[in-house]
């Protein structure tokens, strides 16, 4: 699946979103304004000028929807939610060339909300997985206790584990050992 640089970049910044959620054991990851900041800064996301609080309360809500995305049983109830996360961004697509990246697509408005913008390129990003009926790429781990989103982007669309050295490792050595104990009896 060929995916150009913008699309990859704005679906890795949905994942590490989808991904601050506070779950069973996980702090919330954009728990203050400086979080916010730091996903900002780390995801090199334009044309935002000073966060504040309620910067920070529409992410989380935006973050929420795009959680529900991932949690989509099917690729209609998917177009569904991404098309309510875009249409509320108000998007003014835009082409753009900046910091040394050729020729691509903004999908938010000149001064667009943080939340806004995050909305409108991540969800297009996530309309284009849609749109090329692969829906079933947006994952959710299946390491226990894990459950993080992912986007499988592996040819055979095989990936089922947020991150193979990790939860993916931990479960193969897991089995190795079960199996080494069985053996020996």
């Amino acid at each position: 699946m060929l995916i150009p640089h913008d699309t990859r970049v704005a679906l890795d910044a949905v994942v590490d979103l989808v991904n601050t959620a506070p779950e069973d054991d996980r702090e919330d990851g954009l728990a203050d304004v400086a979080a916010l900041d730091e996903f900002v800064r780390r995801h090199n996301v334009s044309d935002v000028d000073r966060l504040g609080p309620r910067d920070l309360r529409a992410v989380q809500g935006i973050r929420d929807g795009f959680a529900e995305v991932f949690a989509a049983p099917d690729s209609r109830s998917a177009a569904g939610l991404i098309n309510d996360l875009v249409a509320a961004a108000g998007t003014t697509p835009q082409l753009t060339d900046h910091d040394g990246y050729d020729w691509h697509v903004h999908y938010f408005a000149p001064g667009a909300s943080v939340a806004d913008h995050l909305a409108a390129d991540c969800g297009m990003a996530l309309a284009f997985i849609v749109v090329a009926g692969e829906k079933e790429r947006l994952r959710r781990c299946e390491a226990p206790g894990c459950g993080r989103a992912f986007v499988d982007l592996s040819r055979n669309r095989s990936r089922r584990y947020c991150d193979s050295r990790t939860c993916g490792n931990r479960l193969h050595v897991a089995a190795y050992r079960a199996r080494r104990r069985e053996a020996a009896g």
